[in-house]
Parts: C-alpha cells; structure tokens; sequence
C-alpha cells in the first residue's frame, strides 16, 4: 500500500529512492471517481520504472479545471483510494492547474500522462520535464472509460457498455 505524503516529505523520499538507485515515475491528475481507465493507466505508469508517484489535483484546482460540480470525491478519499492500489508508491497533492511546479520539485526520470495528450493538445510540464533532462512518456488512453463519462451515464440512468 502506499503511502500519503507532502511534496517537501516527498522531495525527501525522493533523495532516498535516488540514492538506491530507482527509476522514479511521476504521473497527475484529478482521479475523481476511481475506474478501470485510472487502474490500468496507472498499472503501465508503474511498470516504467521502480516508484511510482502520483499527484492528484486538491479540491480547489478540480473546480477550476472542471467547474463547480467537481470533484465529485474529495481530496482526502481520491488520495486513499490511489494510495490503496498496488501500483501506486506515494501521492501527493497539489493546488496548481498544472503539475508543473511538482515535476520542478520532484524531477522525476520519467513524467507519464495519459494518451489524450498525444492528439495534439499540449503538455504543459513538458518544458520543465525538457530542462532537468527527463523523459516524457504518453500511454494510450482507454477510450470511453472517463469520470466525465460515468458522470453522464448516472445523470441519463444508464450503465456503462
């Protein structure tokens, strides 16, 4: 299981991962509503390097990207539930829009993001990632299997196909 824990506790945790010699893997994200997309992304984050890292937006960065009805979970639940799975190392949180002052902080070796990025639409922690001499990888996204998704579906009172 993993473990909870401030960035400047996790920039210590980082020092130590270094120091024995492990590949860190960072990933964010909202994770709102925990689904097959989120584990399976995470699973393939986990197995590109020895520790995964996962950074999840706090409440109040949710409602800006996503609007007031979001979260749906907060902080608190969506940071236990990720800590839960076996994939997952440590998370964190952070209240920025973008990760970009985490992957500043943390410099992981390898700053993973879901596929929806790869269709064009810019990554904002790609620059910061370029300057530490990190790598950027992108995995594939599982297509209808999002919280926006399963959001719809509850409202229309149908299930997922």
């Amino acid at each position: 299981m993993g473990h909870v824990l401030t960035l400047d506790q996790m920039r210590v945790e980082r020092a130590r991962q270094r120091a024995a010699g492990r590949r860190i893997v960072l990933t964010n994200g909202v994770f709102d509503i925990l689904h097959v997309g989120h584990t399976r992304y995470l699973s393939q984050a986990r197995a590109l390097g020895d520790t995964l890292v996962v950074a999840v937006n706090d409440d109040d960065s949710v409602r800006a990207l996503k609007g007031s009805e979001r979260p749906i979970l907060p902080l608190a639940e969506r940071a236990e539930m990720l800590a839960a799975l076996a994939s997952v190392d440590y998370v964190i949180s952070f209240s920025e829009t973008t990760a970009a002052t985490v992957v500043a902080t943390l410099e992981p070796d390898l700053y993973v993001k879901g596929g929806d990025y790869s269709s064009g639409k810019p990554l904002p922690e790609a620059a910061v990632v370029a300057a530490y001499g990190g790598e950027v990888h992108l995995l594939p996204f599982v297509p209808g299997r999002s919280t926006s998704d399963i959001i719809r579906a509850i409202r229309a009172h149908h299930t997922l196909a």
